[in-house]
């Protein structure tokens, strides 16, 4: 089975749309910029910015153990594990003696 090409469109205001004019490669551009929000999505909500309920009840059991920190190194806010304090620095940066 072969996949074809879709044509997908969507609206946007006029000042983006003369931005995306200029670009020698919109439909590269576009098409990179979609799937790297994709990567980066939220894992929980998928990008709704929302949680079910369902999901509500699970987050709250991991939070009885986890919670939402600022890193020291870069100022971005990530989960940390009550049971490993010492990992509380993403391993991206280093032990925390690096730190």
């Amino acid at each position: 089975m072969t996949h074809k090409d879709e044509v997908i469109t969507f609206k946007v205001d006029g000042a983006l749309a003369e931005e995306l004019r200029l670009m020698p490669n919109r439909s590269e551009f576009i098409r990179q910029a979609v799937l790297q929000a994709l990567k980066f999505e939220c894992p929980l909500c998928h990008g709704s910015g929302t949680l079910t309920p369902n999901q509500m009840k699970h987050w709250e059991e991991f939070t009885a153990h986890h919670h939402v920190v600022t890193c020291d190194v870069c100022g971005e806010s990530h989960i940390a594990c009550d049971d490993h304090p010492e990992e509380a620095v993403v391993s991206e940066h280093g032990s925390p003696a690096d730190a």
